[in-house]
């Protein structure tokens, strides 16, 4: 059985969603926004990935993961006259809410531990406990 999707926080909801060449095909690229935030926190922010990573709250192979595909896309993008369309993902606009397994506990955290009773069995409550976050799609 995979592991449940964690919350990938974001700070930062862009006001513009699609960049296209002036020339070019009519081909694109779909940038996810939690891939916006790792962009957003590595390169323009300059963080170092540990704290990009705990911004996101995800581990930092995941935020590597997550970072090398962004820059994969917007690679694409620019290299062979793409255009960049930002939408969709697996996200929490600022802080996850977590529900503790073990006794109940509604929380808000950087960590995912119930402050409580120091269970590591939590879930995101925005996945109504089924351990994943909402997934967000067209129009965030």
């Amino acid at each position: 059985m995979p592991r449940p999707i964690r919350c990938r926080r974001v700070e930062f909801l862009p006001r513009f969603k699609y960049f296209s060449p002036r020339e070019g095909s009519n081909d694109e690229v779909l940038l996810k926004v939690e891939e916006l935030e790792a962009i957003r926190l590595k390169d323009l922010e300059g963080l170092m990935q540990e704290e990009c990573a705990q911004k996101m709250q995800v581990s930092r192979q995941t935020f590597q993961l997550i970072l090398e595909e962004a820059r994969k896309k917007i690679a694409d993008a620019l290299i062979n006259g793409k255009a960049i369309r930002i939408e969709g993902g697996n996200y929490v606009f600022g802080n996850c809410k977590y529900t503790c397994l073990n006794c109940g506990k509604v929380f808000e955290s950087e960590k995912d531990e119930c402050p409580e009773c120091h269970s590591s069995q939590v879930v995101c409550h925005r996945g109504k406990g089924r351990g994943h976050c909402f997934r967000h799609h067209v129009g965030w």
